[in-house]
């Protein structure tokens, strides 16, 4: 039996209680043994944790490792299916080494890489796939151009990649998500109104009627699984709301009566707030088209007001950041803007204890409790006092995932 034992830290365990000094942690056999004031006697390894911080492994709820570049549909005109496959497990790789243990992948990888990453094939974080997406036609998965004739091949309709599934009417949608479930996918992502990055639709449209949705929902619910929802306006989150949907996926411009609603029926909302900042800051510079720069410029104006509705109604917070490319080194900024509204502690936990309970694993992780897996952080300092040490690889001294140690400044 293997025992590390991180000793002489302070302890932010992702339940928003307060930080306990001087802690002990015991990790045996990739799960959390024991959490104590004292001393706890021999280890095969020891790290000793003074003057840092020891927090759960970080949670990413809407990731998309099939956007290797900034520009998703031009991506599919560069690279060959196999490229793409190779610079996707270099992403995985570098999720884990950014502190994230575990990430939901919100519409482009299927399970193979789940498995890669079990196998240990590829290091990476603990994966959860939705497969393709499925949108309307017309709609945000949808993405040809208006000058693309119907049902023509596309070079932007890939396997690999961002990959998507273009479904209309209950029976096109029923058969989609079983589709999905039988290759595999943990969850059932739902394209429900108009997006950033999509040619042809407006942010404000309303996508898939309830009754499309409330077909995804029940199909997916006889397999054991949930549906997410990519909603910004009332209308789409109503909608989804109202069909069961688990977790509504960016939700910028949520109102204080849709919010109560997400909140009397336990829906999530996933904020994704990084992603606009980037889009905002340096969408013209990668070159993304106009259409797309100016819808960004709308949601990134409407993000921060939306969240602040969400928690002022109870809505449960997780955490998500859908950066694109080369931006998805800025996953842990989400966690800054996040604290302007929940403060440093909020953020956290949206990004620990409660997107573990959206994804139904927080009797595993996201938390450090007697019994869990091991998925932890050592930082050096005091992320409560500044957040932006956990987007400072330097800073993150020690990553382990499960009991294995994926980095170590520390031990002896």
């Amino acid at each position: 039996m293997s025992r590390t034992v991180l000793s002489n830290a302070v302890l932010v365990d992702g339940t928003g209680g307060e930080p306990v000094e001087g802690a002990h942690l015991v990790v045996e056999d990739g799960r959390i043994a024991d959490i104590s004031r004292r001393q706890v006697g021999e280890a095969d390894r020891s790290i000793d944790c003074a003057g840092r911080t020891v927090l759960p492994g970080l949670i990413d709820c809407h990731v998309h490792i099939g956007a290797v570049e900034e520009n998703i549909t031009e991506q599919q005109r560069r690279y060959f299916a196999s490229e793409l496959a190779l610079r996707m497990g270099s992403v995985l790789t570098q999720i884990l080494h950014q502190g994230f243990t575990t990430v939901r992948d919100a519409g482009g990888a299927d399970a193979g890489f789940r498995r890669a990453i079990e196998g240990g094939v590829v290091a990476g974080p603990r994966l959860l796939v939705s497969g393709r997406p499925l949108s309307q036609t017309g709609g945000h998965g949808d993405s040809r151009l208006a000058t693309e004739p119907g049902g023509a091949p596309s070079p932007s309709w890939p396997q690999v990649g961002m990959v998507k599934w273009i479904a209309d009417g209950p029976d096109e949608v029923r058969k989609a998500v079983r589709e999905n479930l039988r290759q595999g996918v943990d969850q059932i992502k739902v394209m429900a109104s108009g997006g950033v990055m999509s040619p042809t639709d407006k942010l404000t449209s309303v996508q898939y009627s309830l009754e499309e949705l409330q077909v995804a929902v029940e199909t997916a619910a006889a397999a054991g699984t949930y549906v997410l929802a990519h909603a910004y306006t009332p209308a789409a989150i109503r909608n989804c709301v109202q069909a069961g949907v688990r977790s509504i996926e960016h939700g910028n411009f949520l109102d204080a009566g849709t919010a109560a609603l997400m909140a009397e029926r336990g829906t999530f909302l996933v904020p994704t707030l990084v992603t606009y900042e980037k889009l905002y800051e340096e969408g013209e510079r990668r070159g993304l088209p106009r259409e797309s720069l100016e819808k960004a410029a709308q949601v990134y104006d409407a993000g921060l007001e939306g969240l602040r509705r969400a928690e002022e109604a109870g809505v449960r917070i997780a955490s998500g950041s859908d950066l694109l490319g080369g931006w998805a080194v800025h996953k842990a900024r989400e966690l800054q803007i996040k604290a302007q509204v929940l403060g440093p502690m909020g953020a956290i936990v949206a990004a620990t204890r409660s997107s573990a309970e959206l994804l139904g694993l927080d009797g595993e992780v996201g938390t450090l409790e007697v019994g869990k897996q091991a998925d932890l952080l050592v930082v050096d300092g005091d992320p409560l006092e500044d957040l932006s040490l956990l987007a400072k690889p330097k800073c993150l001294a020690v990553i382990m995932k499960g009991g294995v140690t994926y980095r170590d400044d520390l031990g002896s």
